[in-house]
């Protein structure tokens, strides 16, 4: 808990102890708003390139997020983090950095489907499969390859707040086929309207909706990473605790742990980037002169620096909310609401029925209310556990 309890000292113990909680709980709200408004704004800045492929622009970004601001960052907000991740087991290493391969497929894919849905259909779609897997495929690896205190699909099954979870899937699904009606009908609207078609001249709904699912599963591989990577902000967190005792914990525990997990995520996009360059002989965007290079470059390394804010301000909520699982969705269900603001303020559906932005609202708001569920899935898991332990103390 932070350290304020000498401000309630005409209190009880347990009134302080309720008050300090209400404001972790407040604290942990706030830190996954901001983050989930920089996951939700950092394609805008994109929008301002001029001039550059895709592939291009994405990767200078991604140079950012992925390889010089989150070392930048540890080195700001974690003592000694180049020592926490020479001492740490060559197996957490290995798996902290596969899982950031994987999430970094779904990286690049996310970039594709935000560019073929728009912002509010892409990510409202990508983030909604990615918090409910997020949720579901470590149950059913581990039904199969059994661990102590790892839930597996009979724990989802047989448990209220497992079950709720599932619900919350289903609905998931729900608002997804809705969100893919409305861009069946947007597709068609378009095609008939030429000045929107113009505005959403990347807008292609078969491809959009295909990478964005592949996306969706995969980029819930980040959260395994964090866990598979948990010894990391554990070592980082018992160091800081040792020097400020009494203070909770640690605020930026989680970002060495992203060092490793980012650096997959490059591997996996700078190979790719390289490739399209290559394919589309499009290297000479890096030097071109008849683009605005300056700004090109600016825009680029400010979408880059935003999108690592996501999980800079993901990994403080953590610290204070103290559930990953109910985290991670809380951060999801942020970046759609923030995502689909953007989307409205873009007039990515203009041109549409009222009918067709009826249907992807409903839709949006469906797989809001899946990720809600999902959490509310994890919180009563979280309440349970904490039960368990006072009765242990008891």
């Amino acid at each position: 808990m932070i350290a304020l309890s000498g401000s309630f000292s005409n209190f009880s113990p347990l009134t302080n102890y309720i008050i300090l909680f209400e404001m972790e709980v407040i604290l942990g709200v706030i830190f996954h708003f901001i983050g989930g408004f920089a996951s939700g704004s950092f394609y805008i800045p994109y929008k301002k390139v001029k001039g550059w492929a895709w592939e291009s622009f994405w990767i200078v970004g991604g140079l950012f997020s992925w390889l010089i601001v989150p070392p930048l960052a540890a080195w700001l907000t974690v003592p000694g983090f180049m020592d926490i991740i020479a001492q740490t087991n060559g197996s957490v290493l290995f798996w902290t950095y596969l899982f950031g391969v994987l999430w970094g497929i779904g990286g690049l894919t996310y970039g594709l489907g935000v560019r073929y849905l728009g912002v509010a259909l892409g990510s409202s779609v990508i983030l909604g499969l990615c918090s409910v897997f997020g949720s579901l495929i470590p149950s059913i690896y581990y039904q199969f390859n059994p661990q102590p205190g790892k839930d597996t699909i009979h724990d989802l099954v047989s448990s209220s707040w497992g079950q709720m979870v599932l619900v919350g899937i289903v609905v998931c699904v729900i608002g997804i086929v809705i969100c893919g009606r409305a861009g069946t009908l947007k597709e068609r609207e378009l095609s008939k309207d030429k000045e929107a078609a113009t505005n959403n001249s990347d807008y292609k709904f078969g491809l959009g909706i295909t990478v964005a699912i592949i996306s969706g599963v995969l980029s819930a591989c980040f959260a395994f990473g964090i866990d598979a990577g948990k010894v990391m902000a554990t070592t980082a967190d018992t160091i800081w605790k040792s020097t400020h005792p009494n203070q909770g914990n640690f605020l930026y525990q989680n970002n060495v742990t992203y060092i490793i997990i980012l650096w997959g995520g490059l591997t996996t996009n700078f190979i790719w980037c390289m490739m399209l360059n290559a394919r589309n002989k499009t290297f000479g965007n890096y030097t071109d002169k008849s683009t605005p290079l300056l700004k090109n470059y600016l825009f680029s390394a400010l979408a880059g620096t935003t999108w690592f804010l996501q999980f800079f301000f993901y990994g403080m909520g953590e610290s204070r909310l103290g559930n990953g699982a109910s985290s991670w969705i809380l951060h999801m269900a942020f970046i759609i609401l923030v995502a689909n603001m953007w989307g409205l303020l873009l007039k990515e559906w203009k041109g549409v029925s009222k009918k067709t932005l009826a249907t992807v609202i409903i839709g949006i708001a469906t797989i809001i209310l899946s990720v809600l569920i999902v959490g509310q899935g994890n919180n009563m898991k979280a309440k349970l556990a904490e039960s368990s332990k006072k009765v242990a103390v008891r």
